[in-house]
């Protein structure tokens, strides 16, 4: 489970069939980079066909779970693009955007129930990911945001599709078209996630209680 630079994967006890597995790039808020995305699709892979794993909770190190996408690095990627023969470009980042949509979708088709364990800001790319998990809980003071409309781009990871299935269309839209930050506790009530937890503490060791007996 070596190897990897953004992610990190551990179980706490050796017997257990829970697996932990955190984004790793808490200096960055744990936003999302082209080498993480590649990473998070690899490590489902693995954990997907590992035997020993029976359920994962999937959270973030640091101070949050994810703060979305990396304009820094997605930037210097995109700004290559500008070069290009604009049809030959446009097909580059459909591309682009396609292989990552396929990096959150490896977390759905994982064949082992993922639990999202959030704490902190879950913003843009972080919804993407959240979404695409089969449970999920969060700190009262957690603070969510479909962030992408504020930044004038399409929410185009996931959010979009998977959102309305889990609060409802109309949720779904007042979300998207704000942009809005929402709290934990108002996740709740829009029913994104199941339960809320007063510290990070208590959120890490009632999540691991559910895994234990998923």
């Amino acid at each position: 489970m070596e190897g990897y630079k953004c992610i990190k994967i551990d179980r706490q006890n050796p017997n257990s069939g829970v697996f932990h597995l955190r984004l790793h790039r808490p200096s960055h808020h744990n936003a999302l980079t082209t080498e993480l995305f590649a990473e998070l699709r690899q490590a489902f892979s693995y954990l997907d066909q590992n035997p020993e794993v029976h359920v994962i909770i999937l959270s973030g190190s640091g101070k949050h779970f994810c703060a979305g996408i990396d304009l820094k690095s997605t930037a210097s990627n995109f700004s290559k693009l500008q070069s290009e023969e604009r049809g030959r470009a446009g097909e580059r980042l459909r591309r682009e955007i396609k292989w990552m949509q396929e990096s959150i979708t490896a977390i759905e088709e994982c064949r082992k129930p993922v639990i999202a364990s959030i704490h902190g800001g879950c913003i843009g790319g972080g919804v993407d990911i959240v979404t695409a998990c089969d449970l999920r809980y969060c700190t009262a003071e957690a603070v969510f945001s479909v962030r992408e409309v504020r930044m004038a781009i399409t929410a185009d990871l996931g959010t979009l599709q998977r959102l309305p299935r889990i609060v409802g269309y109309g949720k779904a839209a007042e979300l998207a078209l704000t942009g809005r930050d929402f709290s934990g506790l108002e996740a709740k009530e829009l029913g994104l996630v199941s339960r809320t937890f007063a510290s990070k503490l208590e959120l890490e060791d009632e999540v691991l209680k559910i895994a234990q007996g998923v």
